[in-house]
């Protein structure tokens, strides 16, 4: 698979205030497949590009997929100045066509899927993930997600003859560092940031920048300068992280932080936010559970299980562990352990491919090591490979890892349980029925229950947790009494995204101790109130305002902000 001739080798600028400029330097892309087959010739190519030591020849190399400028500390501070500037006049576009910019980039989006799985291919991920990567782009800027924003922005009523509306306002200049495992995904999430009415600057990781500057640079800016956005309201670097990150800390211009990263770094950037006084979105780790009932549809839960392998389990919100019934386990741990033994390596461009080169190996291993001298048995994997799958200390892969772990105490002791793994391994947990249960089929199931629920709820990380089930009082048990994680899913795909629902956001050490599902539009707003008087004659009548004695004016309403007639909306912006 190679890139359209358009995008063939594309080098982007830094992005400043929506005007391109000279950055210092480049990052090179070369293919993530020619990397692959020729590491040590790719790595020294890129290495020459990088410090400016290449050829002619070089430059023309075809294995060069394309390259981003590195921006400057200069270029991050005049981002931010821009921004300031920019936002009160991009605020200021009514909400419905900030809102139809966001609509217009779902469709644009639409049109060019292919192009952009095939940006995402050459720089390393494989098809069928960055399939998965376009659907939940398409699923955060849906129309029906953007429905759901427009009536979450705005209400409006009438209460004891006033006008009455709460409103979400922008936070501002909202500075948003993505992840590299998954940057251009996490990236998304400016665009209804910047609907919401905020100015966005957007750091692209120099380690894996393509995607990134590929989407802002060729399809959000032109949009926002079609829609109407001032110049200064986007600003794409492509800069370390820390530096950066100390520039926005430092800046009275940045308002929100919106950071993935891991648990650690995210804890003590929000307490660097409160110290200077930004609001801290961050969006940091998972290590999800899926739950498997006795009566569930186990081949479906099965491939929901398998999803743990997406990418070699370098997604945050892939499901680490499975906490299945003692009376299904053996069938539902082989359907696993057969499926996992045909996944098999090889270029990102082949469709049946979904492991990746793994990052952490050595974890890895440190890991299932723990594992296996707690107790847990190994039932396939963990061998280092290369891409044509040799068995070699320097693999790059590892074959997908499957653990069996017998007891709730046991798992509860090992890393492969308790901690956010990224890499391809998954620990099946069957627990040894319900202590001190006795009677009938039942009642143990009903301590079962309340065992795997407790289990599930004391996992510090809470980003998605999801359940294999038939059982509607099983099923209301744990969505009515799992208060851990942003999202939950029942009988569904663990990764699905779907329109509306959010895609990111959690609890405890995913989301810190302000986290919740985050939906963009929201989490970078605030609300406001609003009462407007209607000119009536008399004082403000406290107790007829709370409904203790009739009131004078008209009954008290609620109107949804979409149903207004046009003489009615033109009453809101001028009472």
């Amino acid at each position: 698979m190679s890139l359209p001739p358009r995008l063939s080798q594309p080098a982007y600028p830094v992005l400043l205030g929506g005007t391109p400029e000279p950055g210092h330097g480049w990052v090179h892309w070369p293919r993530s497949s020619a990397l692959l087959r020729e590491p040590y010739d790719v790595l020294a190519l890129k290495a020459r590009l990088d410090h400016d030591r290449a050829t002619r020849e070089d430059h023309a190399d075809p294995r060069l997929v394309g390259r981003v400028a590195r921006s400057t500390d200069a270029q991050a501070q005049a981002a931010l100045s821009l921004a300031r500037t920019a936002q009160p006049v991009w605020a200021r576009v009514p909400l419905e066509r900030r809102l139809d910019l966001v609509r217009a980039f779902h469709h644009l989006l639409r049109d060019r899927a292919e192009e952009f799985v095939e940006v995402l291919v050459s720089e390393g991920h494989p098809v069928r993930v960055a399939q998965w990567a376009l659907s939940a782009a398409l699923s955060l800027t849906h129309p029906d997600t953007v429905d759901h924003a427009r009536d979450a922005m705005l209400w409006e009523g009438k209460q004891a003859g006033r006008l009455v509306r709460l409103v979400r306002k922008p936070d501002g200049v909202v500075c948003l560092s993505p992840a590299r495992n998954a940057p251009v995904l996490t990236a998304m999430a400016a665009v209804p940031t910047l609907a919401a009415g905020n100015a966005l600057i957007l750091n692209a990781p120099p380690a894996v920048p393509l995607s990134t500057a590929y989407v802002f640079h060729e399809l959000v800016a032109p949009l926002l300068a079609e829609y109407g956005a001032p110049p200064g309201t986007l600003s794409v670097l492509c800069a370390p992280a820390r530096p950066t990150l100390r520039t926005w800390l430092a800046s009275p211009d940045c308002d929100d932080i919106f950071f993935f990263g891991g648990p650690s770094q995210g804890a003590q950037l929000t307490r660097a936010c409160l110290e200077y006084g930004k609001k801290p979105i961050m969006e940091l780790a998972g290590n999800d559970a899926l739950v498997v009932w006795r009566d569930a549809d186990l081949h479906q839960a099965a491939d929901a299980a398998m999803e743990r392998y997406q990418g070699s389990g370098q997604l945050c919100f892939a499901p680490k562990f499975t906490l299945v019934h003692p009376a299904v386990a053996e069938q539902f741990t082989e359907l696993v352990r057969s499926r996992a033994l045909r996944l098999r390596v090889g270029p990102p461009e082949d469709p049946d491919v979904v492991l990746t080169p793994v990052v952490k190996r050595s974890q890895c291993q440190d890991v299932l090591d723990d594992a296996v001298a707690k107790g847990a048995e190994l039932l396939c994997g963990g061998e280092l490979v290369d891409v044509t799958d040799t068995p070699t200390q320097r693999g790059p892969f590892i074959r997908p890892v499957l653990l069996r772990v017998r007891g709730l105490p046991e798992a509860a002791t090992m890393r492969a349980v308790t901690e956010e793994t990224f890499f391809p391994l998954m620990c099946v947990i069957v627990p040894d029925g319900a202590p001190g249960a006795a009677g009938t089929e039942e009642a143990i199931d009903r301590e079962l229950l309340d065992a795997l629920i407790a289990f599930v709820n004391a996992n510090p990380y809470g980003l998605r947790n999801s359940l294999w089930a038939q059982d509607l009082d099983v099923i209301h048990r744990f969505t009515d009494e799992v208060t851990n994680g942003g999202v939950l899913k029942v009988n569904d795909s663990h990764i699905g995204t779907l329109p509306v629902l959010p895609i990111i956001g959690g609890t405890g050490l995913s989301g810190g101790v302000f986290g919740e599902a985050n939906i963009p539009f929201l989490r970078t707003t605030r609300l406001q109130g609003i009462s407007i008087g209607t000119g009536e004659p008399g004082h403000f009548d406290h107790l007829a305002a709370a409904g203790l004695r009739q009131a004078s004016g008209p009954p008290s309403t609620a109107v949804r902000p979409h149903e207004h007639s046009g003489a009615a909306a033109q009453e809101r912006h001028a009472p």
